[in-house]
């Protein structure tokens, strides 16, 4: 069995190392764009050295999937797996703004088992545990339970024309925090429709179903974990009565864009 307090404490250390750099509390950190141009910090690269260290002890026979680790395909070999994103939400983090997180996942035989999500700007810590539901600072949470699609709320800058009878409501830059506002009815749907990778969604996804939210990617199929390729086309993380009309709602653009 593993340690779940010590798990606990090593991501809420986690989610210390990088306040020490936010620039939101008067700190500077150094950032640079790797070749996606997508951006990374020095905060980026030690949260994760010090997560892969930590959670490594934790649990040696875990492998490893994180966004900033070069990809080992001995991965695939095991059964259990951590897939990290050391700083979900890295351009909210450099501007100085609360929305990001540390998610750690911990995968087994393809689904995940454990999740959690810190966000320390924020003052919120999300955890669940395959089958014992969801909690948010250690109260338990419950998903979204709309049942009609229109007004449905959406956390996004801005919606397309064929959206317009949605509601807007406020978005972190983290994807892991915008699924874990359906998990607190805070939301009642997020979608994609890019390639994402394993390491955004893994802990986040798990903390939404446990509370009682529908998640598939955007054609409505069942997501996986790592795989050799660790991306899926698109998202939807919905209130459960409305997921078959989101997938409607985006089937044409989802099978345009992917």
């Amino acid at each position: 069995m593993i340690d779940r307090n010590r798990l606990k404490d090593i991501c809420l250390e986690a989610g210390q190392i990088a306040m020490r750099q936010w620039p939101g509390a008067g700190h500077a950190v150094e950032s640079w764009h790797k070749g996606d141009e997508s951006p990374v910090c020095a905060a980026d690269l030690e949260v994760d050295a010090f997560l892969k260290v930590e959670l490594g002890r934790l649990l040696p026979a875990a492998g490893w999937l994180s966004e900033e680790t070069a990809d080992d395909p001995a991965r695939l070999q095991r059964d259990l797996i951590w897939v990290v994103d050391p700083i979900d939400g890295t351009r909210d983090y450099l501007r100085g703004r609360t929305g990001w997180a540390v998610s750690v996942g911990l995968i087994s035989a393809g689904r995940p088992l454990i999740g959690l999500l810190v966000a320390p700007a924020r003052d919120e810590v999300w955890t669940a545990t395959a089958g014992t539901g969801a909690r948010l600072n250690g109260v338990d949470i419950s998903a979204s339970t709309r049942r009609v699609f229109p007004g449905a709320r959406v956390p996004a800058d801005s919606l397309a024309p064929e959206d317009a009878d949605l509601t807007l409501v406020e978005k972190p830059n983290s994807i892991a925090l915008r699924i874990a506002m359906v998990a607190d009815n805070r939301a009642d749907l997020v979608a994609t429709l890019r390639w994402g990778s394993e390491w955004d969604v893994a802990a986040a996804t798990l903390i939404a179903r446990e509370a009682g939210a529908r998640v598939t990617d955007a054609f409505g199929n069942a997501l996986a974990y790592n795989k050799p390729d660790p991306r899926a086309f698109g998202l939807l993380v919905t209130a459960p009565a409305i997921h078959a009309a989101a997938v409607e709602r985006l089937a044409d653009r989802a099978r345009a864009l992917s």
